[in-house]
């Protein structure tokens, strides 16, 4: 039997390049973005600097590609025809609040994800534009061929009452773990109080099908 083989060129790139966007994601952890630099993350990741070019371009590459791998929003284009079809028993119902409950949870439980969503609305950056711009095409598709069709016959805008329940999970999320004060008497801090809140998101979006 060969031996297997637990090393090599291949092997140990990808091993380097994921310990550069771990030692990225704990500089952000730290110091925010504003603490991000080259030089940072090699000597976190105790490597030489010129392996982030090679391996990304550069400290945008680095950042694009821990973008893309922590971003909350886990829908692929090559998955919208699955989710179509399996949203048309309820006619998307159940996809409009597991969205909003993963979106509530990855924000409220991973630090890191804040970080990105306050850095985009911060600063004007291409590299969180671009990742905006993705969010917002693969949504726009799955609203056109799951949600628009449901809705086109009634006078309910589901667009514009989906923006303000997914808007409000951004500043709940946010405010709760920036500021640590309870909002409307609702303390997110705790378990009790998060679960109110996803209870008031499966409520309205069952008043959005009624």
């Amino acid at each position: 039997m060969a031996r297997k083989v637990t090393d090599g060129p291949v092997r140990n790139k990808e091993r380097t390049k994921a310990n550069l966007i771990t030692a990225l994601g704990k500089i952000l952890k730290k110091d925010g973005f504003s603490g991000l630099s080259i030089s940072k993350v090699a000597e976190e990741a105790k490597v030489d600097r010129r392996l982030i070019y090679d391996y990304f371009g550069g400290i945008e590459g680095l950042i694009k590609k821990y973008l893309e791998n922590n971003d909350y929003w886990k829908i692929n284009p090559e998955d919208i025809g699955g989710i179509v079809e399996a949203s048309k028993a309820d006619s998307g119902k159940t996809l409009a609040y597991s969205v909003l409950e993963g979106q509530f949870d990855s924000l409220i439980n991973n630090e890191e994800m804040r970080r990105i969503i306050t850095w985009g609305l911060s600063e004007k950056l291409s590299i969180l534009k671009e990742l905006d711009l993705k969010r917002e095409n693969i949504g726009d598709q799955v609203l056109s061929e799951v949600f628009d069709k449901h809705f086109a016959s009634g006078d309910k805008n589901f667009r514009a009452m989906y923006a303000i329940l997914m808007g409000g999970v951004y500043y709940l999320t946010l405010h709760t773990k920036m500021q640590e004060n309870p909002f409307c008497g609702i303390d997110l801090q705790q378990p009790s109080g998060q679960e109110a809140i996803k209870k008031a998101l499966r409520q309205l979006i069952d008043l959005a099908y009624l």
